[in-house]
């Protein structure tokens, strides 16, 4: 695709996100996560995506680690806006009332949310050194929503954003100091505000679409298609039980699955079973069908799991196999599909 200011932007189908990178669930060996990256690159994916959020600043430092021998005009490259890391400040306390969650490990900073132009700025030139990097292709501005920060706070902090980080990442796109800008956001309907808000290039969603959550086909997706957006989609296994399967303990956007989906689950590896398909094959060719969609991020945290990603999103699944989770009323029979 092409960015508003006329720069080119070649997504693989498969981007690495570096989520879990950043100690996410558990702490992880160093030489190992940045050989991840590095089984990114051999693997032929192209798309790297980081914040500063993850680990504070430890999963860009790992990305920018095995990126180091990267052809740099060969690969994009996107982190986020929204939080500064403060590394002589005391870690905030952990909010009960929000769903944002935190993380295993990670540097010692003490992160703090800043939406402001000023804090846009001073955001990604700490990207850049954390990484190692002289620009980044795309920048977005991350985790402006209820999920972060809770219902009170997330109208104003969307103003601050808009009348700041989005001023100063326009006039970075602009001046071609960066290629795209948008937003990485968990909520369909705040995507939906920004999109209106805002001429954004891309879009990150984050488990919004997947065979389990389809809240962001009705209204997000389509828009992102009329605006001529770049839809990157991650969470598509729901933060695990899409990818494990209905194992006991498996997990639904952060938290033991309900008995609900569970059972539903189920149901879609019935079906998979039947086409001789897993459900990670079809949960992530199922999200890599729409239109508006240019890349799925997966995050990763061994180079096994990135070779089993590009795989299974490669592998070629039956078109009876979509038609028949709709006749079971497991998909949304508005939902486009391959095949």
């Amino acid at each position: 695709m092409t960015a508003r200011n006329g720069e080119p932007l070649a997504f693989s189908a498969v981007g690495l996100g570096t989520g879990p990178l950043g100690d996410f669930f558990e702490l992880l060996n160093e030489m190992t996560a940045i050989s991840t990256v590095e089984q990114g690159l051999a693997s032929g994916v192209r798309v790297f995506d980081s914040s500063p959020h993850y680990g504070n600043g430890l999963a860009e430092s790992r990305l920018g680690a095995g990126l180091r021998r990267a052809q740099r005009d060969q690969i994009v490259v996107s982190s986020k806006i929204g939080r500064i890391m403060d590394p002589f400040g005391k870690k905030p306390e952990v909010r009960k009332d929000v769903v944002s969650p935190g993380f295993a490990g990670g540097f010692p900073h003490a992160p703090r949310f800043d939406y402001s132009y000023d804090g846009a700025m001073r955001s990604i030139e700490h990207s850049l050194l954390r990484m190692g990097l002289d620009r980044l292709d795309i920048v977005l501005i991350h985790d402006c929503d209820v999920w972060t920060h809770g219902r009170d706070d997330a109208g104003p902090r969307f103003k601050e954003a808009m009348a700041g980080a989005y001023v100063a990442l326009d006039k970075l796109r602009r001046e071609k100091v960066v290629k795209a800008i948008g937003f990485g956001i968990n909520e369909a309907d705040t995507c939906v505000k920004f999109a209106k808000a805002g001429d954004f290039d891309v879009a990150m969603m984050a488990g919004r679409y997947s065979l389990l959550d389809q809240t962001g086909l009705q209204e997000f997706l389509p828009l992102a298609l009329q605006k001529g957006m770049g839809v990157m989609l991650a969470g598509v296994f729901n933060s695990g039980i899409l990818a494990t399967g209905s194992i006991p303990g498996a997990k639904f956007d952060y938290a033991v699955a309900p008995e609900s989906i569970v059972t539903k689950v189920k149901g879609i590896e019935e079906v998979c079973r039947r086409h001789h398909v897993t459900i990670r094959q079809a949960a992530l060719q199922f999200a890599m069908a729409h239109p508006a969609v240019v890349s799925i991020v997966l995050g990763a945290v061994t180079p096994e799991e990135v070779k089993a990603n590009v795989h299974d999103a490669s592998v070629e699944i039956p078109a009876s196999l979509w038609s028949d989770l709709k006749s079971a009323n497991l998909l949304n029979e508005a939902a486009p599909t391959a095949g």
